[in-house]
């Protein structure tokens, strides 16, 4: 085993080559990462089963987050020191977070993907290819303004600009000032790429031409008279196509302990359906006997749009599912200020039991073997591990205390054995939440009363108006993605442990043809999110040795 440059990671093409993947099959990156061709995905599912697909969601999280990613890494770990043969297929990290708020998003301690700067940061350029792709279309459909060749109502045009950055002033925007040959002035704005339809049209893609005919499908605006305008009649959508050509191929790097991990695309999970590609998921199957893989945020959001929007559109059927629970977290949804996390409180704990609950609960109507993983912090007492392990019990659940940050695969051994446990269950058909032929109207609601547990739902009279015309155009049976805060199972943000008696007001409604659902908006979920006051970036650096420092 050879190390790459004594930064202690395996060349890209040994880890390939653990799969079954020759040099042949792959777009080297460098020595750390590469890209994988897709016809080698069509004659790896032809030649073998597919491998058990686990996916990993969470109870609701701090603002901090909970280590959903650093717990699917160190379960992918978990199982091959146990004996499995594993892969991971996660999400790439969006370069606004990493700036913003969160910083890195790449796992952490000894459960981290590698080389994890490299992925926080540009990558192999997928993010900035989705953003080019987008803003093509963007800049396309002024030039037809300008020249007066389409009939395109401008304060009617839905397609705006994208960026992979943090930028609350880009939000809404006027463009084309400056006199005539500037283009037509209106209002516009920016959305974050992860927020793009481009970026969920590339996760949802089983091939190149399915990317195309969904990019040709993209919904830009209407005509004066009120007819829809798609992307196909602005005449870019096979420029798009060639730009996304490479960004469309997986991504393959390693963890810590050299478990194989495809890493591609990064829609967010409050906005868009908070999934990795398809075709990753697909990679990891073909070349794992167990593949293990996360849905953004908590279970309401991510998991609940895992069932309903991907594996509809994947033909993926999950043998197994992960909640990640912690301590902080539970003390948090049982009344514990966000400052006193770190001070033992069983109490506390049991009484954040409710959104755990409330997640088992929602969990179950999709009928697959459940584990709890407690992602343990050196903070958490064994008396408070030890409530969760008591309750899940009760419950009849398994549950594993995972020490991933601090002991990588081999602080999850307990948790990858449940999971191979679980997972081993005689297979279950998909089920999904709701059939596609139900009004949209009443998809909403199911999803609002077995997933965040609202009474009912107030669907505002703009919000039902696009509903109407939606139906009109032909997309009533499309899927639905909610869009709504993380930090709450209702779409109030201040609302913790388990919300009763509310009721869920969905306020508008997105039409996102090529990707192929319905976006509900409730509260104020914004497209294209702020900088904190004191952002991640002001403590990224470069030092003399040329090392990017800071980036955690």
């Amino acid at each position: 085993m050879s190390d790459d440059k004594g930064t202690g990671l395996r060349p890209i093409v040994e880890v390939a080559a653990d799969l079954g993947i020759d040099e042949a099959d792959l777009e080297l990156n460098g020595r750390d990462k590469a890209k994988v061709r897709l016809d080698f995905l069509h004659r790896a599912e032809a030649s073998r089963p597919r491998g058990r697909l686990i996916l990993v969601s969470a109870i609701t999280p701090t603002p901090a987050g909970e280590g959903k990613t650093t717990t699917s890494i160190g379960l992918a770990q978990g199982l091959r020191r146990i004996g499995q043969k594993a892969a991971l297929a996660l999400r790439q990290p969006s370069m606004g977070p990493v700036f913003g708020r969160k910083g890195g998003a790449t796992g952490g301690g000894l459960s981290r993907v590698e080389p994890s700067n490299k992925i926080n940061l540009q990558f192999t350029g997928d993010f900035h290819a989705i953003t080019a792709a987008h803003n093509l279309l963007a800049a396309a459909i002024d030039n037809r303004l300008h020249f007066k060749d389409i009939d395109l109502d401008p304060t009617r045009i839905l397609w705006k600009r994208a960026l992979d950055m943090n930028d609350r002033a880009l939000r809404n925007i006027v463009i084309g000032l400056g006199g005539s040959s500037q283009g037509v002035p209106r209002e516009s704005g920016f959305d974050i790429t992860a927020a793009s339809e481009v970026m969920a049209i590339l996760c949802l893609a089983d091939s190149p031409a399915d990317l195309r005919s969904r990019i040709d499908r993209i919904l830009v605006g209407s005509s004066r008279g009120g007819q829809p305008v798609r992307a196909g009649e602005i005449g870019v959508t096979g420029s798009m196509a060639a730009i996304l050509n490479e960004a469309i191929l997986p991504n393959l790097v390693q963890t810590t302990e050299s478990t194989p991990a495809f890493i591609h695309g990064g829609p967010f999970a409050n906005i868009a359906h908070g999934c990795n590609s398809i075709l990753a998921t697909r990679l990891a199957m073909a070349t794992a006997d167990y593949a293990v893989t996360e849905a953004g945020f908590a279970f309401d959001l991510g998991g609940e749009k895992f069932f309903d929007l991907k594996c509809r559109a994947g033909n993926l059927n999950p043998a197994a599912i992960v909640i990640v629970a912690t301590i902080r977290a539970l003390k948090m949804h049982g009344g514990v200020g966000l400052d006193a996390l770190q001070e033992s409180n069983p109490r506390a704990v049991e009484r954040g039991l409710e959104n755990l609950a409330a997640h088992l609960d929602s969990a179950e109507h999709f009928e697959k073997p459940m584990v709890v993983a407690i992602n343990k912090f050196g903070s958490d007492t064994p008396e408070e591990i030890e409530v969760v392990h008591a309750y899940c019990a009760g419950r009849g659940v398994l549950c594993a205390t995972a020490d991933v940050f601090s002991a990588g695969g081999a602080g999850a051994t307990d948790l990858a054995e449940k999971v191979v446990a679980a997972a081993s269950a005689p297979e279950t058909p998909l089920k999904t939440l709701y059939p596609l032929d139900w009004p949209a109207e009443r998809k909403i609601e199911q999803i609002a009363r077995v997933m965040y547990g609202a009474d009912g739902v107030s669907i505002l009279p703009a919000a039902s108006a696009k509903l109407r015309r939606a139906a009109r155009l032909g997309y009533g049976d499309l899927p639905i993605c909610m869009a709504k805060t993380q930090d709450s199972l209702s779409d109030n943000p201040k609302l913790r442990g388990r919300p009763r008696g509310f009721t869920l007001s969905v306020r508008d409604i997105e039409i996102a043809a090529g990707a192929g659902f319905l976006v509900a908006l409730t509260g104020e979920i914004v497209r294209m999110p702020g900088l904190p006051q004191r952002p991640a970036a002001e403590r990224i650096d470069v030092d003399a040795d040329g090392r990017i420092v800071g980036l955690s």
